[in-house]
């Protein structure tokens, strides 16, 4: 009886050990998407003329967001050499985005295929922009889309810093 009592008691120790490093790990992994992403729940600022969103930058010097597109949640990276906001062609249909005519487009990688779209509903906190241009770019990662100029036109820019606040005016 001593014997399955002792080996009980060591299976106990071992599961243990095993919780914590796998609870250990799940909070390393908390931090560093965090440090990837510092700005994933966003606080839109409102004043009586503007509403506004304060961006930190991130390890790597890029500011990365979450946001939404037709109600889902996506994130972006603010890319201000990009003309247009571009998406992977991969989320056409989970996003609910038609895919249109093929053009060609320049990247930093070089010229590539790309397909117009329209989206509906692009959100970033509670800034909101409707009937946006946007690319399907099939050479995109899926993990995240470029915020491009012909969103961040519409607002005013200010970075200093690691902050970066994006300004939308009411009309």
């Amino acid at each position: 009886m001593a014997h399955s009592t002792k080996q009980l008691g060591t299976a106990f120790i071992w599961g243990g050990w095993i919780i914590f490093f796998i609870v250990l790990a799940l909070v390393f992994q908390r931090y560093l998407d965090g440090e990837y992403n510092p700005n994933r729940e966003l606080e839109t600022r409102r004043t009586d003329a503007y509403e506004e969103i304060v961006l930190r930058r991130n390890r790597q010097g890029h500011y990365l967001l979450n946001g939404q597109i037709n109600g889902k949640t996506v994130t972006f990276l603010v890319d201000t050499g990009a003309t247009t906001t571009s998406l992977p062609l991969s989320w056409a249909k989970p996003l609910g985005l038609p895919i249109g005519p093929r053009f060609r487009v320049s990247t930093a990688n070089g010229t590539a295929d790309a397909y117009l779209t329209t989206i509906d509903s692009l959100k970033l906190g509670d800034i909101e922009f409707r009937d946006i241009k946007a690319s399907l770019n099939p050479g995109l990662d899926d993990d995240q889309a470029l915020l491009g100029m012909n969103v961040i036109k519409q607002m005013d820019l200010l970075q200093r810093g690691d902050l970066m606040v994006l300004r939308k005016y009411r009309p």
